[in-house]
């Protein structure tokens, strides 16, 4: 057992790890697991069957598995995950899945959650994704590792954002993102490669002249977006990157894609 503030209010059924800290009138309901190490700052609202991994810190007054904003809800034992390693910052909101959906809602290892940003019902969120201040995702949307969200961004339900994305502040997003672009605007349009995430990721020149090729390739030229993908495919077969963002596109379907600015 950890370290817990005799004000805290944790339910006997709970499962508390080694080294965890629980800070003055938090809550911790019967079904959560908290693994080793996890700090609960103050006021915070641990509810439904929540696991948070190791090493995670959740800031004063967030509230995580709590119940979905969707009206077919109706009390089922769906589930919260949080990775290892997590930052959670004031007032952010985590909600667990729906049976109509996957059932859970997960959260990669390493992610910032920062203040007052929400993960809706259903939500899958890569490692190491940053939400900043106020960034919400509605129900069922899929975030990509390494994806940035500045502040106020707001994404649509069912959307897809792509790994190493960054998505510019103030942006609505109603359409999926390519991996590796960024995207701004209030219906965000695409401004281009991240190429300064790739850069601070250690992405080399080669790999990333090839992407930018690709993004041009897919976007121009003649035939459909299926067949301009399918050239893309043919001349980058062995390029990793490229052919994650080809995946994409095809997994995508018919779904609307986030296309460049005119």
């Amino acid at each position: 057992m950890g370290d817990i503030h005799q004000s805290a209010v944790v339910d006997d059924g709970a499962r508390i790890g080694a080294g965890v800290r629980i800070g003055p009138y938090a809550i911790v309901e019967r079904d959560v697991v908290l693994e080793d190490n996890v700090i609960v700052g103050s006021h915070v609202v641990l509810s439904g069957h929540t696991t948070v991994g190791a090493g995670t810190t959740i800031h004063p007054f967030a509230a995580i598995g709590g119940q979905p904003q969707d009206t077919s809800y109706k009390g089922e034992p769906t589930t919260v995950v949080i990775g290892p390693n997590c930052i959670i910052r004031e007032h952010a909101t985590v909600h667990r899945g729906t049976v109509r959906g996957r059932g859970e809602t997960r959260v990669g290892a390493s992610c910032f959650l920062m203040i007052g940003s929400h993960v809706a019902h259903d939500c899958l969120v890569g490692d190491r994704v940053v939400l900043v201040n106020n960034a919400t995702l509605g129900g069922h949307v899929e975030i990509g590792e390494h994806a940035i969200l500045s502040g106020l961004v707001a994404v649509q339900q069912h959307c897809r954002i792509g790994a190493h994305a960054f998505i510019g502040g103030l942006s609505g997003v109603n359409a999926d993102v390519l991996p590796f672009a960024s995207a701004i605007g209030e219906r965000a349009e695409l401004g281009g490669l991240n190429v300064v995430g790739l850069k601070r990721r250690g992405f080399d020149r080669p790999t990333i002249h090839a992407l930018r090729a690709a993004y041009q390739a897919i976007f121009t030229g003649g035939g459909t977006r299926a067949e301009r993908v399918e050239r893309v495919a043919e001349k980058y077969p062995d390029v990793a990157p490229v052919m994650m963002m080809v995946e994409f596109i095809r997994k995508s379907g018919d779904r609307p894609l986030c296309s460049p600015r005119a």
